[in-house]
């Protein structure tokens, strides 16, 4: 199962520099990198991203994140996937712009 990390094409920028992921000031705050399955994403981007103008959809294999992936309940009970930990641009399967 592929799981998802949308950022800004600032964040992407930095990533791609640093060839990590450090994942974003909400992520850093709470301790993980917020993930979101398929299903997920639209209503994420909906409530945490709109008006950000351009962002990067990141995609990964869940299989290959190892232990640091967890599924833990959040908005509406929910299980979504939380990264604890720095992700290695390595592991990114693809990567696309979302335009506003």
């Amino acid at each position: 199962m592929r799981v998802y990390k949308i950022l800004t094409s600032a964040e992407w920028a930095t990533a791609r520099a640093t060839g990590r992921l450090d994942g974003s000031e909400d992520d850093r705050r709470d301790g993980f990198i917020h993930l979101s399955t398929a299903m997920q994403t639209p209503e994420t981007v909906r409530r945490h991203f709109r008006g950000r103008g351009s962002l990067v959809l990141l995609a990964f294999d869940s299989r290959r994140l190892g232990e640091a992936l967890r599924w833990e309940p959040s908005r509406g009970g929910a299980l979504f996937p939380h990264f604890y930990g720095v992700l290695d641009l390595a592991l990114v399967e693809e990567a696309r712009v979302l335009e506003p």
